[in-house]
């Protein structure tokens, strides 16, 4: 029984049935008699459905991780190198393999018996993203146990990797209307509104999603504590039953020791008393022996 294989083992199953599974580790690990296990076992997460679903892509499907990590590698590459060309057209193939992915994750999430939403379809997505971006990201999804989803890096965006649009053909600013020009104007300000908005609704999501999993890893740590007391508690209360015991025998053999001391004192009185009359009688069987002679 190690942590890998546990952890293995504990990441192949449905987030519902990871508690009780996890509980029977740390069980079978105290019972070992490896306590430093069982307090690592205890500090695994339980997984989330996105994070689940993107574990049972890479389980599954272990041909598709082998190709998103090298296309991963060579975005990178042509972000590092300002590769225009290379970057959108790898950029192409990202949106085309992430969508794709994220798609047959919620397809083997429900022939798993296990449906998930459109939200967490996109948190699988986002979670690609990231492998994408992040090499230590790739390697952490491609373990297969994920607690819950990743996030790209800031600066390194799936929006920064997206090829500019070719701008249609038509009339030039300068012959258009102010009428459109001005609708123009205030369709990219609210874009752009309409941007800042939805990245600052991400920023506040995911710190509250931080201060979640803060207040999630206390309670895991306060289970783990607790249960390390009750353990604790009741190898104390066995130790004081067995001493009770022992101190219950120990107890009975005294008083039987104090009745054989008792009767051993008895018996020597009366030898010696035995003794004492044996001994005048012979006195006097004597002296009645030198009267006679």
């Amino acid at each position: 029984m190690d942590l890998e294989s546990v952890t293995e083992e504990l990441y192949g199953l449905h987030p519902q049935d990871f508690t009780a599974a996890r509980s029977q580790q740390v069980a079978a690990a105290r019972t070992a008699g490896d306590r430093a296990l069982a307090r690592q076992i205890q500090t695994l997460r339980r997984p989330t459905l996105a994070a689940w679903a993107s574990n049972l892509l890479v389980r599954t499907r272990p041909d598709e991780v082998t190709s998103l990590l090298a296309l991963g590698e060579g975005l990178r590459q042509a972000h590092r190198d300002l590769d225009g060309g290379q970057l959108r057209e790898l950029s192409r193939q990202q949106h085309v393999v992430v969508s794709a992915l994220a798609s047959q994750a919620r397809k083997l999430a429900a022939e798993a018996g296990h449906p998930v939403s459109e939200e967490v379809q996109r948190e699988v997505a986002e979670t690609l993203h990231a492998a994408l971006a992040d090499p230590q990201a790739a390697q952490e999804w491609a373990a297969g146990r994920l607690p819950k989803p990743l996030a790209a890096p800031v600066g390194f965006t799936p929006a920064a990797w997206s090829p500019s649009p070719s701008p249609s053909p038509g009339p030039s600013a300068r012959d258009r209307p102010d009428t459109e020009k001005g609708g123009g104007a205030r369709e990219r300000e609210q874009e752009v509104e309409r941007q800042r908005r939805l990245a600052e609704a991400r920023k506040e999501a995911r710190a509250a999603q931080e201060v979640a999993d803060a207040r999630e890893e206390e309670l895991r740590q306060a289970e783990a504590d607790s249960e390390e007391a009750a353990s604790r508690l009741r190898e104390a209360e066995q130790q004081r039953a067995d001493l009770a015991r022992q101190l219950e025998t120990a107890e009975q053999q005294v008083k039987t020791a104090r009745t054989a001391a008792h009767q051993a004192q008895t018996q020597a009185k009366d030898a010696a008393r035995a003794a004492d009359h044996a001994r005048r009688r012979a006195s006097e069987a004597v002296a009645r022996a030198e009267r006679s002679a």
